[in-house]
């Protein structure tokens, strides 16, 4: 049998494929479905908790035509970032940093759901004026993002993200990213809440998985021309512990629906647990569904949402940045040069704009439990990237694929969201390995910053008319920005870093422009990752005008340094890449 796949041997230290390599098509799809079930519960979760906001709690149908649509609308994402992007091997999905200031906005006075749509005895999904209750709402939120992504694009393709990372540290992107996951824990306990049991459960289960049996490898039946059948062993639970949670608990709910142990009156507390009490969704839904730009109307734009966009929209660009490094060196490629970053950027810029368009009701960015699944199965090859989003492009077209994840019970939702809301929470937190946590002025700034993320959105919140100034259009402004715990934090942290006195290596500044180097040298490696595809680089940059365009590469054969005297792709020693846990969620997911 063959050694256990996807963890260090003795005296292999090289990925199998490396970013430019070709799998055989067959090792395509099998691990570009590896990387579409990692993203999985990520994706999935966006359209869930945003039904909450846009009152479709009670409307599975429509749930499975969002899932549908941030499905096609993500893999359509990943081919342009992967072709036309900062060509890495990096997956592109729904975030996070864009569902919260997006729930801040349903949550203002007059976005409130009728009483009647929490009913669901009385609600009648196709009737007009529940059809203009929820596609009103979404058709704000589709202007919104799209007016907000432009932002992206322009600072991504005017190369403006470098002066951006100039301002911003640890303990700006610490508390951000860390009230991401703190505020949303009222959606994970109302989820859990439905059935405490089975939502435990799921969290364990999930923790067993990705903690406790990561490493242990499992025998798979393989065939290969060379090995005739034998035996390959796969850490599968390293693999996918979210994805294996999920299934094993949705189960166990479903035999406990069909042996009638959990309770069957709706009133009774488990009843959520069934798998029955979306009705015949499956049966409703169409085979075929196929999204459309302005499916729900035609987008409307709100201030207050756009600058609450912005909010997540620089989160997520921040993030991402640090995504494209560590793809880099777990894929085996050359540090991403300037251009590179600033396409990748100004892509996932089109890429909200697409969302936004589409109406997944939120936007997309690069997922980080992707790049760890990197390090684990050793294929850094962009074209299984490049598989997996045309399987969840063809996934988003079968619309009863996608109402079968809506009958998914509710508390093995909440199960889902305890584990990774907490990890998106310790992610962030993370971030202050950069700086000098013994300085009292980084545990001012990072405490303080995080408590007033915490307490003025709660005050907001609780007290909605306590802002008044007289104009209607800057209260919803200041309504939906301080009701955003990630961009109160970010702001306080921000703020207080620029102003307060303290040396670079004091901020963590040192050591994260040493981690997040933009400037590597040219090689021809490096050309051969990040140049432009079907020979554009060359038409380009036989024009000396190419060279003031930030997103184009501008070099010439006398500037490349020879591969002999750089690191070329497949030289990367295994201990040099960064140790990524797969189960940690990208929170922009």
């Amino acid at each position: 049998s063959e050694p256990p796949h996807g963890w260090p041997e003795d005296g292999r230290n090289k990925l199998a494929y490396c970013v430019t390599d070709i799998p055989p098509w067959y090792l395509c799809i099998f691990l570009g479905t590896q990387h579409y079930l990692t993203a999985f519960g990520g994706i999935i979760a966006v359209p869930l908790i945003l039904s909450q906001g846009l009152c479709l709690q009670h409307d599975s149908l429509t749930q499975s035509h969002l899932i549908s649509t941030i499905f096609f609308v993500s893999g359509l994402c990943t081919l342009l970032q992967v072709t036309f992007g900062v060509r890495l091997p990096i997956l592109q999905g729904g975030t996070f940093t864009l569902l919260l200031p997006t729930m801040a906005l349903l949550s203002m006075p007059e976005w409130a759901c009728p009483a009647w749509t929490q009913n669901a005895s009385l609600v009648n999904a196709s009737s007009p004026e529940f059809i203009h209750v929820w596609q009103s709402r979404m058709q704000t939120i589709q202007g919104s993002i799209m007016v907000g992504s432009m932002f992206q694009v322009l600072v991504g393709f005017s190369g403006l993200i470098g002066i951006f990372m100039r301002f911003i540290g640890p303990l700006t992107i610490a508390p951000t990213i860390s009230l991401i996951g703190l505020s949303l824990y009222d959606s994970a306990g109302r989820s859990s809440g439905t059935h405490w049991g089975i939502s435990v459960m799921t969290a364990a289960l999930i923790v067993l998985f990705s903690q406790y049996l990561r490493h242990v490898a499992v025998p798979f039946p393989t065939y290969s021309k060379e090995k005739k059948l034998h035996t390959s062993w796969l850490y599968i639970f390293q693999i996918f512990p979210v994805l294996l949670g999920i299934t094993l608990s949705w189960l166990i709910c479903h035999l406990l629906t069909v042996c009638n142990v959990l309770p069957s009156n709706p009133t009774a507390y488990g009843y959520m647990a069934r798998t029955d009490t979306k009705g015949d969704v499956i049966g409703q839904a169409p085979l075929f569904f196929f999204p459309y730009p302005g499916q729900w109307g035609v987008p409307s734009v709100s201030l207050a949402g756009v600058l609450g966009i912005l909010a997540g929209v620089i989160s997520s660009m921040i993030e991402s940045v640090g995504d494209y490094h560590a793809c880099a060196r777990l894929a085996g490629a050359p540090p991403p040069p300037r251009h590179a970053i600033n396409r990748g950027i100004g892509v996932e810029g089109l890429g909200c704009l697409l969302a936004g368009a589409w109406g997944t009701g939120n936007g997309t960015t690069s997922y980080s439990e992707n790049v760890g699944a990197l390090g684990i199965t050793r294929v850094g090859s962009r074209m299984v990237i490049v598989a997996g989003g045309f399987l969840m492009m063809i996934n988003g077209l079968f619309g009863k694929i996608c109402a079968i994840f809506t009958t998914i019970p509710i508390p093995v939702i909440g199960g889902m969201f305890l584990v990774m809301f907490g990890v998106i929470t310790a992610a962030g937190v993370s971030n202050l390995q950069y700086a000098d946590m013994n300085s009292s002025r980084n545990i001012f700034i990072f405490g303080f910053s995080m408590f007033c993320g915490l307490v003025i959105p709660n005050w907001i919140t609780k007290n909605p008319t306590a802002i008044a100034t007289g104009i209607v259009e800057l209260d919803q402004v200041l309504q939906v920005l301080l009701t955003t715990s990630m961009f109160v934090g970010g702001f306080m942290g921000f703020l207080f870093d620029n102003t307060i006195p303290g040396t670079k290596r004091e901020r963590g500044i040192t050591a994260w422009n040493k981690v997040h180097e933009d400037d590597p040298i040219t090689t021809m490696e490096s050309r051969k990752v990040y140049d432009l595809p079907f020979n554009l680089t060359e038409r380009f940059t036989s024009s000396s005008w190419v060279r003031y365009i930030p997103f184009c590469p501008s070099y010439t054969s006398s500037e490349l340094v020879s591969p002999e005297n750089s690191d070329s792709l497949s030289s990367i020693r295994e201990d040099e890449r960064p140790n990524v846990t797969p189960i940690i969620i990208s929170v922009s997911p």
